[in-house]
C-alpha cells in the first residue's frame, strides 16, 4: 500500500508515512469488538452444556465418510450461526469424534476431521456473526458516509445470502465425505495426538469452572464468595437479556437493528449462563485470549494499512479501476475475487474489510449495487480463501495438535470446489 500510494498519488514517502499513522488508532473500537467476538464465542462453545451434548452425537458415525461428513455439518452450523463459536466447536468436536471412534475400535483419519472442522470458515461471513455486516449496521461505522447504515435485512438476512449458505453446504459436506479415505488407509488421532487420548482433551476443551483448595475454601473472602455465586452470574445475565430483548421489540426485529454492540452483549449473557459463576467465566476468557492475540496487534496495522489507501487517494484509484472492468451484474463476482485476494494478505474479515470498505462501498453506490449485496460478496470472497489462508485455522490447530499442512491439502480441494459454486452463484442468485 506505502509503495503504490507513492507511486500513484502526490503524497511523497514522509507523506505516507503521516497517512499511515492518522490511520493507525482508527479502528480500536472494531478491533475490541472482534476481540470479544471471538472470545465470548470461545466461551459459549469451553461449556460443559455444548461439550456435552457434542460428546454424545460423536459416537454416531460409524465409518470415515460418516465422521467427515458428520464434523463438517456441526462446524458449518455453528459457523453459520457464530464464527468464534464454530472454530472452537469444529476443533472440540473433530477430537470427539476421533476419540469415540478409537475407543470403539475404529480408526477415522484424524487430519480430514480437523480439516473438516475448519470449514466453519467457509460459511460465517453469510451468517449472522458476518464482522462487514455487523460493522455497517453499527452507527458510526468509518463508511457510514459512503453507504450508510446496513441494516443485517439488507446484507445476510436476505435471499442472496441466505442461497449462498444453502450452496455451502451442498458443496462442503460431501467433499469431505469424498475425501475421506477407507479406514485402512487412515490414521488415528493416536498417531497425531495421542494426550488427547488420555483426558487431556477435556482439559484443553472445557474446564467446567474453577475448583479451590480446602485452605482456600477456609480462606475465602466476601469478593471470592460473590466470584463463585450462580445468583450473581444469573442476576447479571438476566438483566443483560431483559435489554436485549426489549431493545428487539422496540427495534422492530433482529434484522433491522442487530449491530456490533448488542451482538457482542449477548453473548457475554449466554456465557454467564453456561458457565453458572463469574469467576468460571473469567476463567474461560482468560483461556480464550491466547487465541485474539493476532487481532490485538495486527488491527492498528490494518488500520495503518487503510489511512495510507484512504489519505492518499489510493482508494479513489482503485474504486475507478473497479468501477472501468465491473457492470452491474459482474461486480459481485469481481467484489468476491477482490476479497479473496485481500484475504491472503490481511486474513482477517474485519480487518480487511476495514481497509476495502471503502473502494467496495463507492463503487457499488456508483453502478447503482446495493451495498448490502456488495457486503454479502465481498464477505463471500474473504471466507472463501480462508481454506487456503490458515490464520483462523491456529486455535483449532492448537486444540487438535495438528499441523496446518495435515489439513490444507483438504482445505485447499474445498476451495477449488468452491469457486464455481460461488461464481455462479453471487452471478445468478436473486438479491
Amino acid at each position: 500500500a506505502y509503495v503504490a500510494a507513492i507511486a500513484f498519488t502526490p503524497d511523497g514517502p514522509y507523506q505516507n508515512i503521516v497517512n499511515w499513522y492518522d490511520g493507525f488508532w482508527t479502528l480500536l473500537t472494531f478491533a475490541m469488538q472482534m476481540v470479544l467476538i471471538l472470545v465470548t464465542g470461545y466461551a459459549v462453545a469451553d461449556s460443559d452444556f455444548v461439550s456435552g451434548y457434542l460428546n454424545k452425537l460423536a459416537s454416531v458415525p460409524n465409518d470415515n465418510t460418516q465422521a467427515a461428513a458428520l464434523v463438517a455439518a456441526i462446524s458449518l452450523i455453528f459457523g453459520y450461526l457464530h464464527w468464534g463459536i464454530g472454530l472452537i466447536v469444529g476443533a472440540i468436536f473433530a477430537i470427539f469424534v476421533a476419540r469415540a471412534g478409537h475407543e470403539r475400535g475404529k480408526t477415522f483419519h484424524y487430519p480430514i476431521l480437523c480439516a473438516a472442522g475448519y470449514t466453519s470458515q467457509t460459511i460465517w461471513h453469510v451468517g449472522p456473526s458476518t464482522s462487514a455486516g455487523l460493522l455497517s449496521a453499527t452507527d458510526g461505522h468509518p463508511f457510514q458516509d459512503i453507504i450508510g447504515i446496513v441494516p443485517l435485512n439488507e446484507s445476510v438476512f436476505t435471499i442472496y445470502a441466505f442461497g449462498i449458505a444453502v450452496l455451502v453446504f451442498l458443496t462442503v459436506i460431501p467433499v469431505l465425505a469424498f475425501l475421506a479415505p477407507e479406514e485402512g488407509d487412515a490414521t488415528g488421532i493416536d498417531e497425531y495426538a495421542p494426550s488427547l487420548l488420555k483426558g487431556d482433551a477435556a482439559e484443553a476443551v472445557s474446564d467446567g469452572g474453577t475448583t479451590t483448595t480446602g485452605a482456600e475454601q477456609v480462606t475465602r473472602s466476601p469478593a471470592d464468595r460473590l466470584n463463585d455465586s450462580r445468583a450473581v452470574a444469573y442476576l447479571i445475565a438476566a438483566g443483560m437479556l431483559v435489554y436485549v430483548v426489549q431493545y428487539f421489540v422496540n427495534a422492530g426485529g433482529i434484522g433491522e437493528a442487530l449491530d456490533l454492540n448488542v451482538f457482542n452483549f449477548t453473548f457475554i449473557a449466554l456465557g454467564l449462563i453456561l458457565h453458572r459463576t463469574p469467576a468460571a467465566y473469567m476463567e474461560t476468557i482468560r483461556d480464550a485470549t491466547e487465541g485474539a492475540a493476532g487481532i490485538i496487534l495486527q488491527f492498528p496495522f490494518y488500520a495503518g494499512i487503510l489511512g495510507i489507501i484512504s489519505n492518499s487517494g489510493l482508494s479513489d484509484l482503485i474504486a475507478e479501476g473497479l468501477l472501468a472492468v465491473a457492470t452491474p451484474q459482474t461486480f459481485p463476482v469481481i467484489a468476491w475475487l477482490l476479497g479473496g485476494v485481500m484475504n491472503l494478505f490481511v486474513p482477517s474479515g474485519g480487518g480487511e474489510w476495514g481497509i476495502i470498505g471503502g473502494v467496495v462501498g463507492s463503487a457499488a453506490v456508483e453502478l447503482g449495487v446495493a451495498p448490502g449485496k456488495a457486503i454479502v460478496a465481498y464477505g463471500v470472497g474473504d471466507m472463501w480463501t480462508n481454506m487456503f489462508q490458515p490464520f483462523w485455522a491456529i486455535p483449532l490447530l492448537g486444540l487438535t495438535k495438528v499441523r496446518a499442512r495435515d489439513i490444507l491439502g483438504y482445505t485447499m480441494i474445498v476451495m477449488v470446489v468452491l469457486f464455481p459454486v460461488f461464481a455462479l452463484g453471487l452471478y445468478f442468485l436473486p438479491y
